[in-house]
C-alpha cells in the first residue's frame, strides 16, 4: 500500500497576486538568478502566463496515471508541476484533461514531458508549459508520489513553491521567500524604468552601466 498526502502549505493569495505582476525573467534576476527551469520548457502559445503554488506529481515516462490523479485532488489556483523523466516522445496531456483542469479552476500545467492537442489548448486558453509536443499516447500503469519534492527542468520544486511562467520561461520561487522575491522584483522594475528614461534622454549604455573602466581594463580602445 502506498499512502499519499495532499496537504501542504500554500503562499498567501496576496503574495501570488504580487508576484504575478512581474515577468519570469524579472523574478529570476531579482532572486539572484535562481530558479529558472530548463529553457526547453516552453508554453504552447506565447500569450500563456501563470502564477500559482506548485501541486507536484511524479509520473513514469509515457504514463499519465498520476497526472490524472493529481488533477482530481489539486485545489483552485494550483499549478500542476509534473516530473516524468524528461521524456519527449509522449503526449501526456491534451484538450480533454485541460478542460478538466479549467473546470476546477487550476492555474496551469508545467511538465518536463510532452503534450498534444495544442490547437485546442490555445483555443481553450489554459496555460500549458511543456518540454515537447507529441501525438504519441500514454498508459495508466504506474503509481507514484504527489505533493512531494520533485526535480523538473533541472530544478527542485517543492509543493507550495510559487511557479511563475510566461513566454520567456518558467521560474520557481521558494514559498517562504515569495514575498521577498516580489519586493525585489519591484525594485528591479523601478531601476530598469530609470535606465529606460535615461536612454530616452540621450544617455548611453556605456555611461549608465559604467562600462568605460571595464573596457579599458580589458584593453579595448575605441577610436571615434
Amino acid at each position: 500500500m502506498i499512502r499519499v498526502s495532499t496537504k501542504f502549505e500554500r503562499p498567501e493569495p496576496s503574495v501570488v497576486k504580487q508576484l504575478s505582476a512581474f515577468s519570469s525573467a524579472t523574478v529570476h534576476e531579482a532572486q539572484g538568478r535562481l530558479g529558472a527551469l530548463d529553457s526547453a520548457i516552453k508554453p504552447v502559445d506565447h500569450t500563456m502566463s501563470l502564477c500559482g503554488p506548485a501541486f507536484t506529481v511524479q509520473c513514469a515516462p509515457r504514463d499519465n496515471l498520476m497526472l490524472q490523479t493529481a488533477i482530481a485532488y489539486a485545489q483552485p489556483g494550483d499549478v500542476l508541476v509534473v516530473s516524468a523523466g524528461n521524456y519527449e516522445e509522449a503526449g501526456s496531456f491534451g484538450d480533454v484533461l485541460a478542460n478538466a483542469c479549467q473546470s476546477k479552476g487550476l492555474a496551469g500545467l508545467i511538465t518536463d514531458t510532452g503534450v498534444r492537442d495544442t490547437e485546442d489548448l490555445r483555443a481553450l486558453g489554459f496555460p500549458v508549459f511543456s518540454r515537447s509536443v507529441s501525438i504519441k499516447g500514454t498508459v495508466k500503469e504506474t503509481v507514484g508520489p504527489m505533493c512531494e519534492p520533485i526535480t523538473v527542468g533541472g530544478v527542485l520544486v517543492r509543493p507550495g513553491d510559487l511557479m511563475r511562467a510566461d513566454a520567456d520561461g518558467v521560474v520557481v520561487v521558494r514559498r517562504e521567500a515569495a514575498a521577498e522575491a516580489a519586493a525585489l522584483s519591484q525594485e528591479r522594475v523601478d531601476a530598469e524604468a530609470g535606465f529606460i528614461a535615461a536612454y530616452r534622454a540621450g544617455k548611453t549604455v556605456v555611461e549608465m552601466c559604467n562600462l568605460a573602466p571595464v573596457l579599458a581594463a580589458k584593453g579595448l580602445v575605441i577610436e571615434e
